[in-house]
Order: C-alpha cells, then sequence, then structure tokens
C-alpha cells in the first residue's frame, strides 16, 4: 500500500448543503485544482476514497464539497478525517528543499557520528525553521540552516550537524 501524506484536515462542518472547512497542511494549495478523488484516513488509520464535487478558499482554510455527502448529518462524519494524496504525487521541490514529513524521524547527529536524537517535528517561526530533536534525557531546538545541518539526507532519514559552541547546552 503507497505512503499518504496528509495536504489537509476537515475541521467542521459549514452550513446545510454537506460542505466541509478543513485547515490547508500544505505550502502548495493549487494542487486542489487538479484533484478529484482523494484518500480520506480518520485518526484510527481507516481509508476510504471521497470525490471532491466542488472547492474553494476561504481565508487560509478551504472549504469542500465531497459526492454523496449533501447534509450537515452525513457530512459530520467527516469531521477530524485528513485529506491525503500518494506520496507519489507530491509536488516537485528544489534541491535541498524537503517536505515536513520527510524530516520528521530523522537521525541526527554531530560530525563525529554522536547521536543526537530524533527529529520530532518542524516548528515554523516566520524565520528559519527549527528542528525539534528528541534526545534521550531533553528536546533540542536546532535551526534548520545549511551552516549547521550540513548534510541531509531523507532517503537513510539522517542529518548531520555542525552545531556551533554552546547550541546543545541548556
Amino acid at each position: 500500500m503507497e505512503e499518504l501524506v496528509a495536504i489537509a484536515r476537515i475541521v467542521r462542518t459549514r452550513g446545510l448543503k454537506g460542505e466541509v472547512v478543513a485547515e490547508l497542511l500544505t505550502d502548495f494549495p493549487d494542487r486542489f485544482e487538479s484533484l478529484e478523488t482523494i484518500t480520506a484516513v480518520s485518526p484510527e488509520g481507516d481509508r476510504s476514497e471521497l470525490n471532491i464535487e466542488k472547492f474553494w478558499f476561504q481565508n487560509d482554510r478551504i472549504i469542500l464539497k465531497f459526492s454523496g455527502y449533501d447534509d450537515v448529518d452525513s457530512s459530520e462524519e467527516l469531521r477530524d478525517l485528513e485529506i491525503c494524496v500518494p506520496e507519489s504525487e507530491t509536488v516537485e521541490l528544489e534541491a535541498g528543499e524537503f517536505f515536513d514529513w520527510q524530516l520528521k524521524g530523522c537521525i541526527v547527529e554531530d560530525l563525529q557520528g554522536e547521536r543526537i536524537g530524533e527529529v520530532l517535528e518542524l516548528m515554523r517561526t516566520g524565520g528559519t525553521e527549527i528542528l525539534v530533536v528528541g534526545g534521550p534525557s531533553k528536546e533540542y531546538l536546532i535551526p534548520f540552516a545549511e551552516s549547521i545541518c550540513v548534510d541531509v539526507d531523507v532517503e537513510k532519514k539522517v542529518i548531520r550537524i555542525d552545531p556551533p559552541e554552546g547550541l546543545l547546552e541548556f
């Protein structure tokens, strides 16, 4: 079974015609233009196929209408589902760019090969993103900058860092 990537998460119903409001989880919302069918994944991991009847953007969210969900009661079943596409259909990135999900779970080690921990998430601050790395006894906040993260290999799930003095100390 092919891996899926979440591009939105349904947060609530909207109106009386079965529409739902979803939080965008993609930096490429225009991808919805070419989508007809998506895979919906429940918090428990159950999968189902849904056909998009129509959609539009409202503020920083997307409004979706799916075939077969024509009233508020039926669309309530969709709350908390993640809207996903196959990993093979992700947008092509430039060299040196990565999706958050590719970084999550990577092992972080220093240049000598000493393990620092594992990437728990990528924190967006409006400037340089920050890797939240879970170590054996504490979490580290490591700027995801080329000068610090000198080698990122998402295939091998390893990030090698050259930390400036004091970065790994509290």
